[in-house]
């Protein structure tokens, strides 16, 4: 699953996640001090922020931008000297674009929340006091906002479209790998299928949680310390009173109670997703082979399978239909969490419109990301039920005992036979 695309995976990876966090503290504590020196300083904390998308050409994102590249490049090089690799190009390099483009998403959403503090300032304004703003001044906000949705819209469609190859080149990896040892591979259950549907659904789901949850751990940095500054408007919480920190600490606390919450009743989901492809699997064998084969597909073995498929399906809805209840009643608390948490502070009328904008949006933005397996779960069910059948192929290629359930189906064709 990994070593078709990645250079050494284990230590590709490790060695990747070592690197990124040298590279981050280097950047917090020296990187950034250190552009002042090539004539790209860092911002100047006492200067007004910059509102729009001309904050991604003054000098500190400059400066990151060349910081980054000369960073992937180190890295990149050296893993092209260590362990030269067929899909370097895509599995390096490509996930290093990746990783920008999230990065950048994610500063396009502080852009954003940096232009809501005024708009929504001069716009309570203007609706409070009649002929106190000018026009232009709303549509100037107005534009600035389009350029922010603008680049939206570039970087959007310019990652689909890279991320939708960077997903093929894996598949067609993946594929190249496995039909490399297929005369080990065809006598497991479903083989064609996994080589042909779940290859292409695996690297899909993975680049898609991997995306996710780095750009999760980048709204994070991103947004706790702005959600720490906006704590200090807060003056009350309901039957908590005043606590250093406030809206950091209710973020977690809750994003983790809801994570928690969440993972446990969902804690019978996988099993039962994989054991559903894999009595799918069986049920369209059998037909496959009655199509050339008269004395297969009859009535009575037909009706077991799909019998299988049955009985698995409706186990499914029940435990999904609780999953979801919980999930829906975890869904609408969260959407008026922040604001039963913030009347105290509205009634006391020690925050605007423009800053309410701004600590809603960076709430949110943290709270999503600590609710990343909230979010997520689904998916990571169906990732886990795909990578347990291609854990069946990597068994067979190196001489490994097959997982239980595999193992049940060959006793069982054996038996037929």
């Amino acid at each position: 699953m990994f070593v078709s695309f990645f250079p050494k995976p284990t230590a590709f990876f490790i060695s990747a996640a070592l690197w990124s966090l040298a590279a981050v503290l280097f950047w917090m504590f020296a990187g950034e001090q250190l552009g002042a020196v090539f004539g790209l300083p860092p911002a100047d904390p006492a200067a007004p922020p910059v509102v729009g998308i001309g904050i991604f050409v003054t000098p500190p994102y400059l400066w990151l931008y060349i910081y980054f590249a000369f960073c992937v490049a180190l890295f990149a090089g050296f893993w092209m000297w260590y362990a030269p690799h067929k899909w370097q190009a895509w599995s390096v390099w490509g996930s290093a674009f990746i990783l920008f483009s999230t990065y950048f998403d994610v500063q396009l959403n502080i852009a954003l929340n940096t232009w809501r503090g005024p708009f929504f300032d001069l716009f309570q304004k203007a609706i409070t006091t009649p002929n106190s703003v000018q026009p232009s001044e709303l549509y100037y906000l107005q534009w600035l906002f389009a350029g922010i949705g603008f680049v939206n819209i570039i970087l959007f469609v310019g990652t689909s479209f890279f991320i939708s190859h960077y997903v093929f080149r894996w598949r067609t990896a993946m594929n190249e790998y496995y039909m490399a040892h297929w005369q080990q591979l065809r006598h497991i259950e479903g083989a064609s299928q996994r080589v042909q549907e779940d290859t292409m659904r695996f690297s899909s789901t993975v680049e898609g949680l991997g995306v996710s949850l780095i750009q999760a751990l980048m709204t994070l940095i991103a947004f706790l310390p702005l959600l720490a500054q906006l704590s200090h408007h807060i003056t009350e919480l309901p039957l908590i009173g005043q606590i250093p920190y406030s809206l950091v600490v209710l973020a977690i606390v809750w994003s983790l109670f809801g994570t928690g919450i969440l993972a446990l009743v969902g804690i019978k989901l996988p099993g039962l997703q994989f054991r559903n492809q894999r009595v799918e699997a069986a049920y369209r064998k059998e037909l496959v082979l009655g199509e050339d084969d008269a004395a297969r597909a009859q009535p009575p073995t037909v009706a077991e399978l799909f019998g299988n498929v049955r009985r698995n399906y409706f186990r499914l809805y029940f435990h999904y239909t609780y999953f979801n209840v919980v999930r829906s009643l975890y869904g609408q608390a969260d959407a008026i969490f922040l604001n039963l948490i913030l009347v105290p502070t509205v009634v006391a009328g020690k925050i605007t419109m423009g800053l309410w904008q701004q600590i809603a949006t960076a709430f949110g933005q943290v709270t999503n990301s600590f609710q990343y397996l909230v979010t997520s779960w689904t998916t990571i069910v169906e990732l886990m039920s795909i990578y347990k059948r291609l854990r069946a192929f990597e068994a067979v290629i190196h001489d490994e005992p097959l997982p239980e359930i595999d193992q049940h189906y060959l006793a069982t064709q054996s038996e037929d036979v």
